[in-house]
């Protein structure tokens, strides 16, 4: 009986040792397996203007790995502002910048030889918002007569889509109120916050962060007033997309899948997917700032960059007395890759 139990236990152990054997070999060719998807993937430096929920197709696509399923091992820099977003593609620190499409016209009416290309449009409304010190029942733009408002850069899309909505309505920039435009990019809140301005232009969680602290109060959003602009898009040197066509294709192609998981799914589950992202949000903010964004249609369907808006971002420009010559369309933008792109 000792004898055939020891048999049975001798014959248990060797078997599970030919398993684990097994296991152990099999996870040794799993990870060899993933070391060599890792090893296949191209590295992509992208510089984001700012760090914001307007974005969230864009994060959708980090999150859910589509940048990864499309071949690409992704950095994501915040340059903190379109000039240096800007600058870090020129000087070949950033392969693909995300930035305002302004940027793109100064650098080519400023003579450069390879200019920057745009390749993708992600928002098609305003993301920022009208934020006051006090409560403001049926807010007019009139209310801003004799104020002070924090603006953005001069040249920069927030500003001078906010110039454009106040021309739109009878109401001189220069004249009838003081827009103060010396704060850097991303501190107007901290600013007004301390006390600064009658009213304050917010991107979010700015504007959502002073409401929820009870130190202002959204009385307009931007986009809701300017209609649909060409705010943001992704573009790359002409070299580099002539050099890498692929890599272009397969960012734009991992960009759409974000674009149509946001436009298939409700703002609870967008904000769910993103919330990794913004991890000093509570998930109730991030829900309400996505909504905001969703239901006045920030993002596009797909990322084709038309033509039509393009001459109106040019409009705006002229407009703001920003620009000395029209550029032509068909050198700074390209559709073949978010033509491509469009399942």
């Amino acid at each position: 009986m000792k004898k055939k139990l020891l048999s049975v236990l001798l014959i248990t152990a060797l078997g599970a040792s030919l398993l684990a054997g097994c296991s152990s070999e099999k996870d040794s060719v799993s990870d060899k397996t993933e070391k060599k998807v890792e090893e296949k993937l191209t590295k992509v430096t992208l510089n984001e203007v700012a760090h914001s929920i307007f974005y969230a197709p864009m994060y959708v696509a980090i999150e859910e790995d589509y940048f990864k399923d499309e071949g690409i091992d992704l950095e994501l820099v915040t340059g903190f502002g379109a000039d240096k977003t800007m600058t870090a593609v020129l000087s070949n620190q950033a392969d693909i910048g995300f930035m305002g499409s302004e940027s793109s016209i100064y650098t080519y009416n400023e003579g450069a030889n390879d200019y920057v290309v745009n390749f993708a449009q992600l928002t098609q409304r305003a993301g920022n918002f009208l934020v006051s010190r006090e409560p403001i029942e049926d807010f007019s733009w009139e209310d801003l007569k004799g104020k002070s408002v924090l603006g953005g850069r001069k040249g920069g899309m927030p500003e001078m889509v906010f110039e454009y909505i106040l021309k739109q309505n009878g109401i001189d920039p220069q004249k009838d109120l003081a827009i103060d435009q010396s704060i850097d990019f991303g501190s107007t809140a901290a600013a007004f916050s301390g006390g600064q301005g009658d009213f304050t232009v917010e991107f979010e969680p700015g504007a959502t962060t002073l409401e929820s602290s009870g130190k202002g109060y959204v009385v307009a959003s931007l986009g809701k007033e300017s209609g649909y602009v060409p705010y943001t898009a992704f573009s790359a040197k002409k070299s580099y997309i002539e050099k890498h066509p692929d890599v272009i294709q397969s960012f734009t192609n991992a960009l759409q899948k974000g674009m149509d998981y946001v436009n298939s799914h409700t703002p609870e589950e967008i904000s769910k997917v993103i919330q990794p992202q913004f991890k000093e949000n509570d998930l109730d903010t991030i829900t309400t700032i996505v909504s905001r964004y969703y239901e006045q249609k920030t993002w596009k369907e797909d990322l084709i960059f038309n033509q039509d808006s393009f001459e109106l971002l040019q409009d705006i420009l002229e407009d703001a007395d920003e620009l000395d010559s029209r550029t032509p369309y068909g050198d700074l933008v390209t559709t073949e890759f978010a033509k491509k792109a469009v399942k």
